[in-house]
């Protein structure tokens, strides 16, 4: 039996607020975790939807459609540059990452010094790839047009989180959902398609790359690799590990700085050898891996099993579970089982993990 050496949480936890997602999260993982995110609370908690609410205040972009589409209290609305308007004067305002992460980072500390996060922890800001709002709420040459605008935006968040916390306790996650719809449905009529000439897995890898060797060698960056969440279910059911296995080994490849870690998702129903068996080409140097095996509606048992599939595909020594997916992330009613080895149970759960838990 493959013993469990460690867990990691993706994103948001159904708490409503900070303190008492990392208070949970500490309590019923503890030692297990090497990094602690705040949950995601607020508008964070449904990853990027809340952006296009923030992006639109910026003279020179329009909502596409007069009636909203609302997701809660969110309109989830495509976006357009105006007729007329050159992007490159465009302002956008900030998106608030770097401002959660300061507040967070204090709640965080004062945990820790009170014993409730374990010394040498870090805390863990999740930030998406800016390939995510371009290819979700974008069309057509706007993408292009808009792009190295809100890449800059995306950087200067990531800058002032960089400002807010210490290096030495800080963790960096690049969510790449976006990526993978591109992957695996841009030669489809109506798939997500690329915005740049040229090969299209190469863009994509490009710009995680970039985003990656951004961050400074002393802070610690993972990538969550992610087949979204609609409706609680990825946009695409993956095949198998393929495309997962190939994007983390191009990805090593491409960045000049190394990754901390990696997390690929695993599908409820992917107890068979067939999912896993790409991972025997997995070459991501010396790279945590996590594995988002656990899922809320078949708890330890059925975490055990893809367990026991995933270890006869990849070596015992580099890999660790990981709570479900970003599909399984957000919703107040799920509760992720990856907060324990499958031969323990917590007193209480940690509720709901998201796209992201273990975008």
């Amino acid at each position: 039996m493959v013993s469990v050496r460690g867990a990691h949480l993706v994103g948001s936890l159904t708490y409503p607020d900070a303190e008492a997602a990392m208070t949970a999260a500490a309590g019923q993982l503890g030692a297990l975790l090497r990094r602690i995110p705040d949950g995601e609370p607020g508008d964070r908690f449904h990853w990027i939807m809340f952006q296009p609410d923030v992006l639109a205040r910026a003279e020179g972009i329009e909502r596409v459609g007069d009636e909203p589409i609302m997701i809660g209290h969110l309109d989830g609305r495509p976006l357009r540059i105006a007729e007329g308007v050159d992007a490159t004067g465009i302002r956008l305002p900030d998106l608030g990452y770097a401002r959660a992460a300061t507040e967070s980072y204090e709640v965080f500390r004062r945990l820790r010094a009170e014993g409730v996060i374990a010394p040498g922890t870090r805390f863990q800001v999740a930030l998406p790839t800016p390939t995510a709002v371009i290819g979700a709420f974008f069309s057509g040459d706007d993408r292009q047009a808009i792009e190295p605008v809100y890449r800059d935006l995306v950087y200067r968040e990531l800058d002032g989180v960089l400002a807010a916390v210490p290096h030495d306790d800080l963790a960096i996650q690049w969510d790449c959902a976006v990526e993978f719809a591109v992957i695996e449905t841009h030669a489809y009529p109506g798939g997500s398609t690329p915005w740049w000439p040229g090969d299209v897995w190469q863009g994509l890898v490009d710009r995680a790359a970039d985003a990656i060797d951004r961050v400074p060698l002393d802070v610690e960056v993972g990538v969550h690799l992610c087949y979204g969440d609609v409706s609680e279910r990825h946009f695409v059911e993956p095949r198998d590990a393929a495309n997962l296995t190939r994007f983390a080994n191009e990805l090593t490849d491409a960045t000049a700085r190394p990754i901390t870690w990696i997390h690929l998702p695993v599908p409820i129903e992917r107890d068979d050898d067939a999912y896993f068996a790409p991972l025997e080409q997995l070459a991501i140097s010396d790279a945590e891996l996590y594995l988002g095996l656990v899922h809320r509606e078949d708890g330890v048992d059925g975490a055990r099993r893809r367990i026991e599939t995933a270890a006869r595909h990849v070596e015992a020594s580099v890999w660790r579970p990981s709570a479900a997916s970003a599909a399984r992330r957000r919703m107040p009613r799920k509760t992720s089982s990856a907060r324990t080895s499958p031969s323990q149970r917590p007193r209480e759960p940690v509720r709901g993990t998201r796209r992201r838990v273990v975008r």
